[in-house]
């Protein structure tokens, strides 16, 4: 306990003010500290804007049980509170109908706050979910992490799935703190990082502060520092026998339509390329999705992407193309093509890889016939959109078999590869130029760093205007470019480490998780009610 008065006291009183709130009031609190708990995702990082964020939407929870329809209220509150926190941290689509404003930017009032209300939902369907068992004790700071996770798990898989900035990623700023990762995946450090969130709520809007909560906050804190200091200072570190280069050409959005741009464009990439490839050791160049801009058929683009290869080097490059499938239809993929070096010399093309999770409304659009009645379009420049691919694969090309992911697939968590062909490196080829120098490539980075961490693989990035980075089994980033400069890394792949619990258990340990979330919630209140508390 401490006394009435100084700074504790004063949060304290605004906490029981917070859980007085009706209608209205209670909304817009709830939109605003929304937008505040995104402060605490890239390129930010203010983590105690979680703290305070998710201490205040409990408070919020609570000022609901006094209404005629609770139920209701706490669907509304989290719905507001979801609704702020993903326009803050998704305000960075909007970039994307700016490179051709005068197709696409009309949609933005439109697109994106029908989009991030509806992201908003799932924070609703929480609180929802919460309502009827919501207790004025200790449990709550449970029982709402665990919906709010359950929750996040369902944003991940329904309608495709967009499990982007997940409350745990406010964690992956660095490896340090991301290392529990590797054993519980990202929805199970979302709810730990929550839970301990949560605790300060249990501390104030009594009569007086109880410092205990405090405390347990703090401690959650340093034990995930101390876990992944452990971890890092036990890492292996070692290396494989190949060089890679990450190619970023750094092309404005913009120019990748200009077709007088386009031999100017794969010059500068190859003059990246060659510059920065060993002429001693093996190597794999990877160059950024779509590095070339315009369709090309396979013979095609053997010749063209031939002339790229350094002696000696796999090229990996993102690219457009067209083929006829069965049915001789005209079908277009975002795809990777890889080209290396016979004996003889020759550089033939040896796999194509076509993105297999597209981006809807980016590169589909979903409910075709009815939208675009109604005058919407996707943003990729083919008519028809692209057309997936058969799913993950692993490519045995080199001494180092490895996954390629284009953009967006390296967000799925576990679809990164087929589960029986595990490769010894993950490539990553992504065109983030789309969202302009602001939050969404940096939060993709910090996506990427789960990837490698959750499976224990290397990760090669190659971005068309960055963030480029190796990225070592541990998450730690071995190189980097920043956004907007032209350049390539060359530096020696790490070395793959033997599979993570994760990797091998899938959602086992999260599953184990919330059942002992769930036994928390029964043994510190939820099996009795209690009175009021403001």
């Amino acid at each position: 306990m401490t006394s009435d008065r100084g700074p504790l006291s004063l949060i304290n009183r605004s906490a029981r003010h917070i859980g007085q709130l009706q209608s209205w009031q209670r909304y817009l609190t709830a939109f605003g500290f929304g937008a505040l708990t995104a402060t605490a995702l890239a390129p930010l990082y203010i983590l105690p804007a979680l703290f305070v964020g998710m201490s205040c939407l409990i408070w919020l929870m609570d000022s609901t049980r006094s209404g005629r329809r609770p139920h209701w209220a706490a669907f509304v509150t989290g719905t507001a509170f979801g609704f702020g926190y993903f326009l803050f941290s998704l305000r960075w689509l909007a970039n994307a109908f700016l490179v051709q404003a005068d197709a696409f930017g009309w949609m933005i009032p439109i697109a994106i706050p029908l989009l991030t209300a509806f992201l908003g939902l799932f924070f609703g369907l929480a609180l929802l979910a919460a309502s009827p068992l919501w207790r004025f004790n200790l449990s709550r700071v449970f029982l709402l992490p665990l919906t709010i996770s359950l929750f996040e798990y369902a944003r991940g898989h329904i309608l495709t799935g967009f499990p982007w900035n997940l409350i745990g990623q406010s964690f992956a700023g660095t490896a340090l703190t991301a290392q529990l990762a590797a054993w519980i995946g990202p929805y199970g450090l979302s709810l730990v990082v929550l839970i301990i969130a949560s605790l300060p709520a249990v501390a104030f809007s009594r009569a007086h502060v109880n410092l205990k909560p405090l405390a347990g906050a703090v401690g959650g804190v340093i034990a995930l520092l101390g876990f992944g200091a452990i971890r890092l200072a036990t890492a292996a570190n070692e290396l494989t026998d190949v060089d890679v280069v990450i190619v970023q050409p750094n092309v404005p959005q913009i120019d990748k339509f200009d077709p007088d741009k386009r031999d100017a464009i794969f010059q500068r990439t190859v003059r990246l390329t060659q510059d920065a490839a060993s002429l001693e050791r093996t190597t794999y160049a990877v160059w950024p999705e779509n590095a070339e801009p315009y369709l090309a058929q396979a013979i095609d683009a053997s010749r063209y992407f031939g002339s790229a290869l350094p002696t000696g080097t796999t090229l990996i490059a993102g690219t457009f193309r067209y083929y006829r499938d069965e049915t001789e239809t005209i079908r277009y993929g975002n795809s990777a093509v890889v080209f290396g070096e016979t004996v003889e010399g020759e550089k033939p093309l040896l796999a194509i890889y076509d993105k297999h999770h597209l981006v809807p409304f980016g590169e589909y659009l979903p409910l075709k016939g009815l939208l675009t009645a109604l005058g919407l379009s996707q943003l990729a420049p083919v008519d028809d959109g692209f057309t997936p691919g058969i799913g993950p694969r692993t490519l045995s090309i080199g001494p180092h078999p490895f996954a390629p992911l284009i953009c967006y697939e390296d967000v799925f968590p576990r679809q990164l590869y087929p589960s029986d062909q595990r490769p010894e490196w993950l490539v990553v080829m992504t065109n983030d130029a789309w969202f302009g120098d602001n939050a969404g490539p940096r939060q993709h980075l910090d996506i990427s760093r789960l990837r490698a961490i959750e499976s224990g693989l290397p990760m090669a990035r190659s971005a068309n205007t960055g963030i480029s980075a190796l990225i070592d089994p541990y998450g730690r980033i071995v190189e980097s470019l920043p956004l907007y400069e032209a350049g390539a890394i060359t530096k020696t792949l790490p070395r793959s480490i033997s599979r993570t619990p994760y990797d091998r258990l899938g959602s086992i340990p999260y599953i184990g998780l919330l059942a002992l979330v769930v036994l928390l919630c029964w043994f510190t209140g939820l099996r009795r009610s209690e009175n009021r508390i403001y």
